[in-house]
Protein backbone atom coordinates (compact mmCIF):
# COMPACT_ATOMS: atom_id res chain seq x y z
CA UNK A 1 0.00 0.00 0.00
CA UNK A 2 0.69 3.45 -0.67
CA UNK A 3 0.66 6.00 2.35
CA UNK A 4 -1.46 7.67 0.14
CA UNK A 5 -3.84 4.98 0.72
CA UNK A 6 -3.40 4.66 4.21
CA UNK A 7 -3.95 8.87 5.14
CA UNK A 8 -7.24 8.37 3.89
CA UNK A 9 -8.00 5.27 5.75
CA UNK A 10 -6.73 7.05 9.15
CA UNK A 11 -8.87 9.93 8.45
CA UNK A 12 -12.28 7.35 8.01
CA UNK A 13 -10.92 6.20 11.35
CA UNK A 14 -10.69 9.50 12.74
CA UNK A 15 -14.49 10.08 11.59
CA UNK A 16 -15.48 7.12 12.70
CA UNK A 17 -14.09 7.87 16.44
CA UNK A 18 -15.63 11.09 16.05
CA UNK A 19 -18.95 9.74 14.86
CA UNK A 20 -18.91 7.47 18.14
CA UNK A 21 -18.07 10.01 20.21
CA UNK A 22 -20.45 12.47 19.80
CA UNK A 23 -22.60 9.80 19.88
CA UNK A 24 -21.78 8.34 23.09
CA UNK A 25 -21.93 12.15 24.03
CA UNK A 26 -25.99 12.77 22.85
CA UNK A 27 -26.46 9.20 25.07
CA UNK A 28 -25.16 10.56 28.06
CA UNK A 29 -26.80 14.36 27.16
CA UNK A 30 -30.16 12.33 27.72
CA UNK A 31 -29.38 10.17 30.69
CA UNK A 32 -27.79 13.53 32.26
CA UNK A 33 -30.99 15.02 31.83
CA UNK A 34 -33.34 12.28 32.20
CA UNK A 35 -32.03 12.27 35.78
CA UNK A 36 -30.35 8.47 35.04
CA UNK A 37 -26.52 8.65 35.28
CA UNK A 38 -24.62 5.69 34.75
CA UNK A 39 -20.82 6.61 34.95
CA UNK A 40 -21.21 10.61 36.47
CA UNK A 41 -22.66 12.49 39.49
CA UNK A 42 -25.50 13.36 37.43
CA UNK A 43 -24.64 17.05 38.05
CA UNK A 44 -25.61 18.77 34.78
CA UNK A 45 -22.47 20.09 33.73
CA UNK A 46 -19.60 20.02 31.22
CA UNK A 47 -17.11 17.48 32.92
CA UNK A 48 -20.20 15.07 34.44
CA UNK A 49 -21.19 15.27 30.76
CA UNK A 50 -17.29 13.67 29.65
CA UNK A 51 -17.91 11.69 32.71
CA UNK A 52 -20.69 10.25 31.53
CA UNK A 53 -19.90 9.79 28.14
CA UNK A 54 -16.61 8.28 28.95
CA UNK A 55 -14.91 10.91 26.93
CA UNK A 56 -12.04 13.29 27.57
CA UNK A 57 -13.61 16.29 28.84
CA UNK A 58 -10.90 18.70 26.11
CA UNK A 59 -13.07 16.59 23.71
CA UNK A 60 -16.50 18.94 24.48
CA UNK A 61 -13.96 22.23 25.22
CA UNK A 62 -12.45 21.73 21.82
CA UNK A 63 -13.66 19.53 19.58
CA UNK A 64 -16.97 18.74 19.90
CA UNK A 65 -17.93 22.50 21.34
CA UNK A 66 -21.43 22.39 19.29
CA UNK A 67 -22.35 19.67 21.80
CA UNK A 68 -21.02 21.49 24.70
CA UNK A 69 -23.32 24.53 23.48
CA UNK A 70 -25.97 22.09 22.75
CA UNK A 71 -25.83 20.15 26.14
CA UNK A 72 -25.94 23.91 28.09
CA UNK A 73 -29.15 25.24 25.77
CA UNK A 74 -30.79 21.57 26.72
CA UNK A 75 -30.04 22.60 30.60
CA UNK A 76 -31.17 26.01 30.65
CA UNK A 77 -34.45 24.54 28.90
CA UNK A 78 -34.55 21.88 31.13
CA UNK A 79 -34.28 23.86 34.30
CA UNK A 80 -34.85 20.63 36.98
CA UNK A 81 -32.71 18.90 39.30
CA UNK A 82 -31.75 15.18 38.40
CA UNK A 83 -32.82 12.86 40.20
CA UNK A 84 -29.09 11.86 42.10
CA UNK A 85 -29.35 15.71 43.27
CA UNK A 86 -32.60 15.71 43.93
CA UNK A 87 -32.02 12.66 46.35
CA UNK A 88 -28.97 15.00 48.26
CA UNK A 89 -31.20 17.79 48.53
CA UNK A 90 -33.91 16.00 50.12
CA UNK A 91 -31.28 14.72 52.87
CA UNK A 92 -30.03 18.23 53.11
CA UNK A 93 -33.58 18.89 54.34
CA UNK A 94 -33.89 16.54 56.07
CA UNK A 95 -30.60 16.54 58.27
CA UNK A 96 -31.40 21.06 58.36
CA UNK A 97 -35.07 19.52 60.28
CA UNK A 98 -33.22 17.67 62.68
CA UNK A 99 -30.96 19.99 63.98
CA UNK A 100 -33.44 22.55 64.44
CA UNK A 101 -35.34 20.11 66.08
CA UNK A 102 -32.34 19.50 68.40
CA UNK A 103 -31.48 22.98 68.85
CA UNK A 104 -35.48 23.66 69.99
CA UNK A 105 -34.76 21.11 72.42
CA UNK A 106 -31.30 21.75 73.71
CA UNK A 107 -33.15 25.35 74.07
CA UNK A 108 -35.59 23.81 76.07
CA UNK A 109 -33.05 21.56 78.43
CA UNK A 110 -31.24 24.76 79.07
CA UNK A 111 -34.07 26.52 80.59
CA UNK A 112 -34.99 23.77 82.42
CA UNK A 113 -31.04 23.31 83.92
CA UNK A 114 -31.86 27.09 85.02
CA UNK A 115 -35.09 26.63 86.61
CA UNK A 116 -33.19 23.45 88.57
CA UNK A 117 -30.61 25.59 89.43
CA UNK A 118 -32.70 28.15 90.66
CA UNK A 119 -34.11 25.39 92.76
CA UNK A 120 -31.11 23.82 94.43
CA UNK A 121 -30.00 27.29 95.67
CA UNK A 122 -33.67 27.77 97.48
CA UNK A 123 -33.21 24.50 99.12
CA UNK A 124 -29.50 24.77 99.80
CA UNK A 125 -30.88 28.38 101.61
CA UNK A 126 -33.83 26.52 103.15
CA UNK A 127 -31.58 24.43 104.45
CA UNK A 128 -28.69 26.51 106.16
CA UNK A 129 -31.99 28.47 107.45
CA UNK A 130 -33.01 25.28 109.06
CA UNK A 131 -29.48 24.39 110.53
CA UNK A 132 -29.19 27.79 112.21
CA UNK A 133 -32.45 27.69 113.67
CA UNK A 134 -31.62 24.62 114.81
CA UNK A 135 -28.16 25.36 116.33
CA UNK A 136 -30.07 28.27 118.24
CA UNK A 137 -32.30 25.41 119.87
CA UNK A 138 -29.57 22.84 120.52
CA UNK A 139 -30.36 22.86 124.06
CA UNK A 140 -33.54 20.89 123.32
CA UNK A 141 -32.96 16.94 124.27
CA UNK A 142 -34.34 14.28 122.36
CA UNK A 143 -36.26 11.58 124.41
CA UNK A 144 -36.05 7.96 123.23
CA UNK A 145 -38.96 5.89 122.89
Amino acid sequence: MTPDKRKPAAKIETVGQDGLDRLRIRDAMARLIDGAPLYSDGKLTVKSLAEEAQVKRWLLTHKHIDLQDEFRAKVAQVNHVPAALHQHIDARQQLEQRVAHQAAELRQERETVKRLERVVLALTLENQRLQVEASATANVVRIKP
